[in-house]
């Protein structure tokens, strides 16, 4: 889609948020602290899947990004305890590019199949950290053998006058001009110098993927690889290259979530982000601007669980207005029985939000993943991977 489309599609939705914002009273669902609090969620996502995208741009399958992330927290927490904080960003990013190039050495030298390799590096990432923690945490003060001791906090900043101005627009509640204030507010207060560089790391990556000659080869070796040697393109290196930068960008990730998210490193503390990245860059349709909104998508579901039970409760009423939507589409294309489905899923959920008052616990923990599984189903048929995306390739192969 072009960007004027997208744009509309972004405003028309934020158009029906704020519609159901007012129709439900639940006031909290654009309010500055949710939007903060998806941010927070988001980027580790992000990070993860922005992993992921470079590794399959250059042909190589990750599914090792959780194992590179569980190697960002330990580092990350290792380092940050006893050296400071931004010590424990690079030796963080350092462990999950570790963990990327064990994945390319076993892939792209050895041929190993790249799904088994990925879960070999989960297995082994999370079974090593255990035994490192026991040795480096246990009877250390502040540490126990499945948490490290607290890390001094990294720097954050709050926009003066901008966010307190926000802030209060936010609290009108107005149709629509309140719904974009507490979005932008969320962004301008408490800000996390990590979250700033995640961020920024997103538009870097197109630039760099997507106009520079060097972004060219990378990509050439994930859609075509022959030809791009046949062209002069050490296929080997930058397939290396791709995917030690996605150890990386997953291990960054690790970091925050121990540095930013937490103040300490704890046992399963990525609770399976590596994989939902994964299902965010899907869902972007390998391009870091989709994957963002993918991992955007994740944070605000998962922060709800962090707010009120209004919230999802009215998340029921947008989810049955958006089947519906999505029903007429559906008609419109001659799609019949995927038509039908919609609009009985569509009327469930609005009977749901009439006749209860609030939803059970266990369905605002399981929100985000039910989200997560639900965007990969409706979008999986425009979805275009890269070509040579997990194909094994040796060297000298078009001679």
């Amino acid at each position: 889609m072009s960007l004027p489309v997208v744009l509309l599609l972004v405003a028309a939705g934020l158009v029906l948020f704020s519609a159901v914002r007012v129709v439900t009273g639940a006031h909290d669902l654009t309010s500055d602290g949710q939007a903060a609090a998806a941010l927070q969620l988001a980027v580790p996502v992000g990070l993860a899947g922005l992993g992921g995208l470079w590794a399959e741009r250059a042909g190589v399958v990750n599914i090792g990004l959780e194992g590179m992330m569980i190697l960002g927290t330990w580092c990350g927490a290792w380092a940050g305890y006893q050296w400071g904080p931004w010590v424990g960003v690079l030796v963080g990013v350092l462990g999950g590019a570790l963990g990327g190039l064990t994945h390319a050495v076993v892939t792209v030298t050895f041929g190993v199949n790249h799904i088994i390799s990925g879960v070999a590096i989960n297995i082994l990432a999370g079974g090593a950290t255990q035994y490192l923690s026991r040795l480096a945490f246990d009877g250390v003060q502040g540490g126990t053998p499945v948490q490290s001791p607290n890390i001094d906090p990294l720097p954050r900043w709050t926009v003066p006058h901008l966010a307190d101005w926000l802030t209060d627009i936010n609290r009108e509640h107005w149709f629509l001009v309140s719904d974009l204030a507490g979005l932008c507010g969320g962004l301008v207060r408490d800000i996390s110098a990590l979250t700033v560089i995640a961020v920024t790391l997103v538009p870097l990556s197109f630039l760099v993927l997507w106009r520079t000659p060097f972004g060219l080869r990378l990509r050439s070796c994930g859609e075509a690889p022959v030809a791009a040697e046949s062209l002069g393109v050490n296929v080997y290196l930058y397939k290396y290259i791709g995917v030690i930068t996605s150890g990386a960008l997953a291990g960054l990730g690790g970091v925050f979530l121990a540095e930013v998210t937490a103040d300490f490193y704890r046992e399963g503390q990525t609770s399976g982000r590596g994989y939902i990245g994964l299902a965010a860059m899907i869902f972007g349709n390998w391009r870091p601007g989709g994957l963002a909104m993918g991992a955007g998508l994740f944070g605000f579901t998962d922060s709800l669980r962090l707010r009120n039970n209004d919230n999802v409760r009215a998340l029921l009423l947008l989810l049955a207005v958006l089947l519906v939507l999505l029903a007429l589409w559906q008609l419109y294309r001659r799609s019949y029985l995927a038509a039908s489905f919609s609009v009985v899923f569509g009327a469930g959920s609005a009977v749901w939000y009439v006749l209860s008052d609030e939803v059970p616990a266990e369905f605002i923990q399981a929100a985000p993943y039910l989200t997560t599984l639900l965007v990969l189903a409706f979008s999986s048929q425009r979805l275009r991977m890269p070509k040579a995306d997990g194909i094994p390739y040796r060297r000298g192969e078009g001679t």
